[in-house]
């Protein structure tokens, strides 16, 4: 490590993609973290970013929400998108200090104007809530259709969420059906617990179960008990019930 002069590490990362460092570091986070942490002191910018992610998840370093915010600083000073957006979530979530809805606006707003589809998705959501901004639901609803648009797969959901509940758009349940499905195609565990609930509105009840089995395997502890609880009761559908049962009761290898 000592051998390799800093701005030959930096020439060595430049090109490699967030996702590719990020990649790195998540094999062997101890080994790859003097690394990192070299070249984000040369000034590579994505290096900076992935080191900051790596001080926020304590990946491979001792966490520090506070260096952390400091190294998303000096990226997004160099005009790194990502960076930017991760500044906002700092001050959305109050990592590293308090939180302050109002300036993770201007943040994801800077990020957003970019093309950044998660700035857009963040920004959508203080809008919907009405958090540091007025609350604006026409605005949000088109903060999510631009993130939903790029790919942004829980961006997708809300947009589904906008349509069934007539947030910013008029209700629209052939709509709200429709980017549902295709958020939990995409891989999302709430699109798919939603997804399923359509189908099971409409009396498609195994191809239900099978996507709440989806959103209970891949989602949140939260989203797991609300499977087991809603399906445990009597009266349920066969396969739900078995569902529930399997979810309550997994099968130890």
């Amino acid at each position: 490590m000592t051998t390799i002069a800093r701005g030959s590490l930096s020439a060595l990362l430049t090109g490699i993609s967030a996702q590719r460092l990020r990649d790195l570091y998540a094999q062997e986070p101890q080994k790859s973290a003097p690394w990192v942490y070299v070249a984000a002191a040369d000034g590579l910018p994505l290096a900076q970013f992935c080191y900051g992610c790596m001080l926020l998840a304590g990946t491979g370093v001792a966490k520090d929400e506070i260096a952390a915010l400091g190294w998303f600083r000096r990226a997004a000073a160099q005009g790194d998108v990502e960076a930017i957006n991760m500044v906002g979530r700092c001050f959305d979530e109050g990592w590293g200090m308090a939180p302050d809805p109002a300036a993770a606006a201007v943040w994801y707003l800077r990020a957003a104007e970019c093309g950044h589809a998660w700035a857009r998705y963040n920004l959508g959501h203080l809008f919907l809530d009405g958090r540091g901004v007025d609350r604006d639901h026409a605005r949000a609803f088109a903060l999510y259709q631009a993130a939903a648009n790029q790919g942004h797969e829980r961006a997708m959901n809300l947009l589904g969420r906008c349509h069934e509940n007539g947030w910013g758009t008029a209700r629209d349940e052939a709509a709200a059906a429709a980017w549902y499905r295709r958020s939990a195609e995409g891989g999302y565990f709430r699109g798919q617990y939603n997804w399923a609930t359509v189908l099971l509105a409409s009396g498609r009840v195994d191809e239900a179960a099978k996507w709440f089995e989806r959103a209970a395997m891949t989602g949140s502890p939260q989203i797991r008990r609300a499977v087991i609880e809603r399906f445990s009761r009597p009266g349920m559908a066969e396969a739900l019930q078995r569902l529930a049962a399997r979810l309550q009761n997994p099968v130890r290898g």
